[in-house]
């Protein structure tokens, strides 16, 4: 009985001085970090841009030196003196997913990105490293942090945008911080902003797992003003200045929604707390994009609106891949290589399917599965080859889902799981 009292002790101990590490690493405040991704096919670079503060840190506080998922890119803060790594976060973005395409080998551009972290109390580094879908190294870059340099523009003086809570479950500290962000609506379009806000906040916690975690969230809608209605449509040769200067077209395809206006978006966000964006689009063209820890971006008058909403939020929240495919699409061509295991949960090239969801699938269910009817109809967890843009050799785990099809009413169960995995690791301590 000793014994088991001593490890139970123990174990409490354990967890207590995990929580305690972030207050003593860290300030309840925010480090806020832009960077310019600059390359093209052959070679890439980060830049640092800027750095900024802010009062209050509304990311986890928990599981700080983790992650869930890989991503394509890490951002992580280490401790100068013992190397140890005190916070660390995943990402993807919209330059890695270029990197691919036929523009990149011809040309080099430069993409917009920023990541919130904890402000240190003493001397950092920050490391950032891109990956390819394969996990190879692309480009990285560390640098010093110094909480009292005087070049870390202040950012409390700014005004926040005016803002509403449209759920307000408990503190930043306990809960995760959704903002829902207006573009291309005039100041006065924002009582229809904040109806297509409440319709998405609706729709995204009607799908599990999110609407038995709905306590752990918080979603604040922002109203920051267009100076046009509607935003750009290149398609139709339409451009239009909006706040965060979205647009349509992105590598030329139609339904492809994004703005590398990433800085801009986080100015407009100063003084609100926030770790997750969802950017409502006032228009009726159909599309959007969603990029894990990056931002939500869709249409929100298109009629597609409440299904496309979660699908995207799935992306940037959840980080779960596309389980649709095509013959061909210039856009997709090249994402993914058969020969490699990709980084998110619900697709797989069969490379390493022990880490997926191979004790999901029931006994009696064959490998690779046939989508039948009655699968489709029950959502059944099985191998069902096409996903992530391929017809073959890449395999999704259920015939219909929300990251597959439009009509689909939930989420298959692989994919509650590993959304759930995500909420959990931002909440709970592991």
């Amino acid at each position: 009985m000793k014994k088991i009292f001593l490890l139970m002790a123990g174990l409490a101990a354990a967890i207590a001085a995990e929580a305690q590490d972030f207050s003593t690493h860290f300030h309840n405040k925010t480090l806020r970090i832009d960077y310019h991704f600059v390359g093209n096919a052959e070679q890439q670079i980060v830049a640092l841009d800027e750095l900024a503060s802010e009062e209050g840190w509304a990311g986890r506080r928990v599981n700080l030196d983790k992650v869930p998922v890989r991503g394509n890119g890490d951002i992580k803060v280490i401790d100068t003196e013992s190397g140890k790594v005190l916070y660390r976060n995943a990402f993807s973005s919209l330059f890695q997913e270029w990197l691919v395409t036929d523009e990149a080998k011809e040309v080099t551009k430069s993409f917009e990105a920023t990541f919130l972290v904890p402000f240190p109390k003493k001397e950092v580094f920050v490391e950032i490293t891109l990956l390819s879908n394969e996990g190879e190294k692309q480009a990285s870059l560390r640098h010093k942090v110094t909480p009292s340099d005087k070049l870390i523009r202040n950012m409390d003086s700014r005004t926040p945008q005016p803002h509403e809570y449209l759920l307000r479950s408990g503190s930043s500290e306990e809960c995760i911080d959704v903002a829902i962000v207006a573009e291309g609506y005039t100041a006065e379009e924002m009582e229809t902003f904040m109806t297509d806000a409440r319709t998405a906040c609706e729709e995204i916690f009607k799908y599990e797992p999110f609407a038995q975690h709905k306590a752990k969230f918080n979603v604040v809608a922002v109203k920051v003003p267009s100076k046009q209605s509607n935003v750009s449509v290149p398609q139709d040769d339409e451009w239009r200045e909006t706040a965060l200067n979205s647009n349509f077209m992105t590598f030329y395809s139609p339904r492809y929604l994004t703005t590398n206006s990433v800085h801009s978006i986080h100015d407009a966000l100063a003084g609100i707390d926030y770790e997750h964006l969802i950017i409502l689009a006032n228009t009726d063209t159909y599309g959007g994009g969603g990029i894990y820890n990056s931002y939500t971006l869709t249409t929100a008058h298109n009629p597609m609106f409440k299904p496309v909403v979660v699908h995207e939020f799935g992306h940037s929240f959840g980080a779960l891949a596309d389980e649709y495919f095509y013959e061909h699409d210039d856009h997709t061509d090249g994402t993914y290589k058969l020969g490699y295991e990709p980084w998110e949960q619900n697709i797989t090239t069969m490379v390493d399917f022990e880490s997926k969801w191979k004790d999901m699938v029931a006994e009696g269910v064959e490998v690779p599965s046939q989508p039948t009817k009655e699968r489709q109809e029950n959502y059944t967890i099985g191998v069902y080859e096409g996903g992530g843009y391929m017809t073959k050799g890449m395999y999704r785990p259920a015939v219909i889902c929300r990251m597959r099809d439009n009509v689909a009413t939930q989420f298959c169960e692989v994919c509650q799981r590993a959304i759930e995995r995500i909420i959990l690791y931002n909440t709970e301590q592991e």
